[in-house]
């Protein structure tokens, strides 16, 4: 499934050291839907289903339980025990537990964590594991998959420049989104239904997930790039002159970035998933097709059921380690997890395809002895390879 930014009129940016935010305004708002804000102030469990528990914050915690009184609470530190010696309850925080990731709160209302939705679409590739018992795999892989799956992300408010970049940049009339550059770099987007709802959302976005190499664009402090326009002062006699080539110069802007600088946010070989249905609209997430190289970003969206444009968007944009778990386990999984079938695909043998899962945080998933022989022979290749550029070297020599 394919969906554009059909109906958002690209603004002018605006630039604040590597932060440029790019707005995105509606002529018309969508109509039916609007979106605001719920804060939960305590860490929050959600329910997936089928015995799964999302945690999207927990306190330095050991055991979560349930009060005597019949609220969950989490317990402070590490504890083995129920009670101490004394028969006191460990001291602990009390936690709300949340049914699902999306789900209705009312008839004509729909709750859902922002970008978890679409971060657990990541987490769970092909969270099942091998689907064939092939002897490279541990007894761990087959049974339970790739679980624990665990990613690194930063909030918005680590990202140098971000905070103040929202603080000081003017919100244009009509708009409903932006797009967030760091050092050049498109970082998310993230677009709603209604310019209400984005004055009432702006400040959330340090509040957003941003990936490893977007938190490090931003340490690195390098200002965004001067693409100012120029406004040909030949073609100007009159202010309508000056509004004409005003026009004309806002036009060649947005024509420049939609085509250029945001040309890697959508792809024809990505996946979507629909998540929810509500009043005509549809929640869904999608995955890239995960390129090594390429601008890579997850992202989930509420689309119009009746014109399908984008009401909704918020996106993430996956380091190049990410990308390349994502392609390892997408090939795998083409390959019926099979080494030897799945390594010609990736340009190596079996042993360097294990060495590539292990360097990628996958090496728990096989066997520790086959781990194990795979290293040995890439260190005797690797020691035979050189012998043999050594012979050959002095065998040149020597003639």
């Amino acid at each position: 499934m394919t969906f554009t930014l059909d109906g958002l009129a690209t603004r002018p940016a605006q630039t604040w050291g590597s932060v440029r935010l790019v707005p995105l305004v509606r002529d018309e708002p969508v109509p039916h839907l609007r979106l605001d804000r719920r804060v939960y102030d305590d860490p929050s469990v959600v329910d997936v289903g089928d015995g799964t528990y999302y945690t999207s914050y927990l306190p330095h915690a050991f055991v979560a339980r349930w009060e005597e009184g019949g609220e969950p609470a989490a317990a402070y530190g590490t504890r083995l025990l129920a009670r101490d010696d004394r028969g006191a309850a460990p001291p602990s925080m009390p936690i709300t537990v949340r049914r699902r990731m999306a789900r209705r709160v009312a008839r004509d209302r729909l709750r859902f964590l922002p970008l978890h939705l679409a971060v657990e679409g990541y987490l769970a590739l092909h969270f099942g594991g091998p689907e064939i018992v092939w002897e490279e795999w541990a007894r761990r892989a087959l049974t339970r998959g790739l679980s624990p799956r665990a990613e690194e992300t930063y909030l918005g408010l680590y990202v140098p420049g971000l905070e103040e970049a929202l603080g000081v940049f003017e919100i244009h009339p009509g708009q409903c989104g932006v797009l967030v550059y760091v050092a050049d770099a498109l970082a998310s987007a993230f677009v709603v239904p209604h310019p209400d709802d984005y004055r009432a959302l702006h400040a959330t976005l340090v509040h957003d997930l941003f990936g490893e190499q977007i938190y490090q664009y931003g340490l690195l402090g390098a200002p965004a790039r001067d693409m100012a326009v120029r406004i040909d002062g030949t073609a100007v006699r009159s202010l309508a002159d000056l509004r004409v080539q005003a026009a004309l110069r806002r036009d060649e802007w947005a024509a420049f970035h939609d085509e250029v600088m945001a040309a890697g946010l959508f792809g024809a070989d990505r996946s979507y998933q629909e998540v929810q249905y509500l009043g005509g609209f549809t929640l869904g997430r999608f995955l890239p097709a995960f390129a090594p190289g390429r601008e890579n970003h997850i992202g989930e969206t509420i689309l119009d059921g009746g014109t399908g444009r984008v009401a909704y968007l918020k996106t993430f944009r996956l380091s190049e380690n990410q990308v390349r778990r994502g392609y390892l386990l997408t090939r795998l999984a083409a390959h019926d997890w099979r080494l030897a079938a799945a390594a010609p695909d990736l340009g190596t043998d079996a042993a360097g395809l294990a060495l590539r899962l292990e360097r990628a945080g996958f090496g728990h998933l096989l066997r520790q002895d086959v781990l194990d022989g795979f290293r040995a022979a890439a260190r005797k290749g690797e020691r035979g390879g050189k012998g043999s550029a050594a012979e050959r070297k002095g065998r040149a020599r020597g003639r």
